[in-house]
C-alpha cells in the first residue's frame, strides 16, 4: 500500500507510553508499518504567525502533490515506448520514495533551521513554482516537437491520393525544365492497370507515347507517371478522372522535396534526443544535481553541489535526453520539497495543537491496505486523552458538535496528515 500517515501526539512520559501501547498493538496485529518521523527544532516564532502559516502549508501542500503528479504523468508520455519503466525513474535523492519518506532526514543546508519558519515555507513555495514554470515551458516545447513530427508522419501514411511523395518520387522519373513537356502522377486502381495501359494515350491529344511507369504501389493500386503536352493538361485530368484515374496534384521540386525529408529527420531526432537512454540503472547520484546545462538546458532548480559531485553527476547524465534528465532531476527536487512541506505542517499543526515548550513526537505509519478501519479506530482509542470531544464524534458518527468541522479537512485527536505516493494514479 502506498498510502502513509504522518502523525503526531505530545511527547511527555505519558504520551511516549501511549506510542509505545499504539505501537505494541499495531505491530502485533499486523495493522501498519511504524517509523519515528525526525523533524528537527525549528524556530516557533508568534501564535498570530503560526495560524497563518497554517492555512499557507494546506495550500502549498496541494500546490507541491499537484506538480509532482504532473512530473510524473509527463515522464510516462516522454517514456511512451518504455512505460513500464517509469515507476524505476521516479526517485527522490537517488532512492525510491517509499525509502526516502521512511528515513526522511532534514535538509539543513537547503532548508537552514535558524531561520523563521515562514522564510522556509516561502522558499520551498519558490522553488515548486518555478519548478511548474519551468515545466510549462519545457512541455511547451517538446509538444511542439512532437505535434509537429506526428502531422509529417501523417503524411508518410495513407493511400497513394493522400500521402508524401517526397519519399517515393526520384528526379529521373520527370521531364522538368521542358517548356512544352510535363510529367504528371496518377493513381490507378489495381482492377485497372490494365485499362490504364491500353487507354491513357487516347485520354487527349498530345500525349507522349509509351511515357508511362509505374514508380510505386500499394495495397489499393499504383502510381503512374505520364508525359504530355503542357497545353493539354487540364483536358487530360478531366479525361483520367472520368475513367476513374486520379491525378495527383504534385509538381517536383528538388529542394522543397529535400526539405521536407530534412525536416522529418531532424524532428525525429529532436524527439528522441529528449528522451534518449543508454542505461535504465537508477542514476543514484544524478538526482542531487543542481543544473542541467548539458545539450543546452539549464535551470534545474536545485541546491549547489560540490564540483566533483555536480561532474560525476553530468557524467551520469550525460546518457539521456536533456528533457528526461530534466524531469527526473526535478521530480526529484519537487518530491523532497513536498516532503518538507509535511514536515513543516505536522509542526506548526503540533504546537497550535499542542502548545509550548515544543515537545511532541511525529511517526510516519505505513496502514495495511486491509486492516485501515481498524488501525483508525485503535489510534482513537489509544489517544483519545488528547481531544475527548473530537474522540467521542468519531467513535459516535451521529454526534453533532457545533463548530468542530471548521473544514473538509479529517480531524483527530492526533495531528494527521495523509501522504500518498501513488503518483501515477
Amino acid at each position: 500500500m502506498s498510502e502513509f500517515w504522518l502523525i503526531s501526539a505530545p511527547g511527555d512520559k505519558t504520551n511516549l507510553q501511549a506510542w509505545e501501547r499504539m505501537n505494541t498493538v499495531t505491530s502485533k496485529s499486523n495493522l501498519s508499518i511504524n517509523s519515528k518521523f525526525h523533524i528537527p527544532d525549528l524556530k516557533v516564532g508568534t501564535l498570530d504567525a503560526l495560524v497563518g502559516l497554517s492555512d499557507e502549508l494546506g495550500k502549498l501542500d496541494c500546490f507541491a502533490e499537484s506538480v509532482i503528479k504532473k512530473i510524473a504523468q509527463y515522464i510516462g508520455e516522454v517514456m511512451e515506448d518504455s512505460k513500464d519503466k517509469v515507476q524505476e525513474n521516479l526517485l527522490a535523492n537517488g532512492v525510491d520514495l517509499i525509502s526516502y519518506l521512511t528515513r526522511f532526514e532534514w535538509d539543513m543546508a537547503k532548508y537552514p533551521i535558524k531561520q523563521p519558519l515562514k522564510n522556509i515555507s516561502e522558499a520551498l513555495a519558490k522553488q515548486v513554482t518555478q519548478i511548474e514554470t519551468d515545466l510549462k515551458a519545457r512541455s511547451a516545447a517538446y509538444n511542439n516537437i512532437k505535434g509537429n513530427l506526428q502531422s509529417l508522419e501523417k503524411k508518410t501514411v495513407g493511400n497513394l491520393l493522400t500521402r508524401t511523395l517526397a519519399d517515393i518520387v526520384q528526379k529521373e522519373d520527370f521531364v522538368l525544365n521542358s517548356e512544352y513537356l510535363i510529367t504528371l502522377l496518377v493513381v490507378v486502381p489495381k482492377s485497372s492497370y490494365i485499362q490504364w495501359q491500353k487507354t491513357y494515350e487516347s485520354l487527349s491529344d498530345m500525349v507522349v507515347p509509351r511515357s508511362t511507369k509505374m514508380i510505386a504501389e500499394d495495397a489499393e493500386g499504383g502510381l503512374f507517371t505520364v508525359t504530355l503536352f503542357r497545353k493539354v493538361m487540364d483536358d487530360f485530368k478531366a479525361k483520367a478522372r472520368e475513367n476513374r484515374f486520379m491525378v495527383r496534384e504534385f509538381y517536383f521540386d528538388e529542394k522543397e522535396l529535400k526539405c521536407e525529408k530534412e525536416e522529418l529527420m531532424k524532428l525525429a531526432s529532436d524527439k528522441k534526443q529528449q528522451y534518449f537512454l543508454m542505461n535504465w540503472e537508477p542514476l543514484t547520484g544524478c538526482l542531487r544535481i543542481i543544473s542541467a546545462a548539458h545539450d543546452g538546458f539549464s535551470g534545474v532548480s536545485s541546491g549547489a553541489a560540490s564540483g566533483g559531485e555536480e561532474m560525476a553527476v553530468l557524467l551520469c547524465l550525460s546518457s539521456q535526453g536533456p528533457l528526461l534528465r530534466w524531469l527526473k532531476v526535478n521530480f526529484s527536487e519537487a518530491f523532497v520539497a513536498w516532503i518538507h512541506v509535511k514536515a513543516l505542517r505536522v509542526f506548526v499543526e503540533s504546537v497550535l495543537r499542542y502548545g509550548l515548550p515544543v515537545n511532541f513526537q511525529a511517526m510516519l505509519l505505513q496502514p495495511n491496505r486491509k486492516s485501515v478501519k481498524r488501525l483508525r479506530d485503535v489510534l482513537n482509542v489509544v489517544f483519545k486523552h488528547l481531544d475527548e470531544v473530537a474522540a467521542a464524534s468519531i467513535m459516535d458518527p451521529g454526534m453533532d458538535i457545533p463548530g468542530l468541522q471548521l473544514s473538509n479537512q479529517e480531524y483527530y485527536p492526533y495531528v494527521y496528515f495523509k501522504i500518498d505516493l501513488s503518483i501515477l494514479d
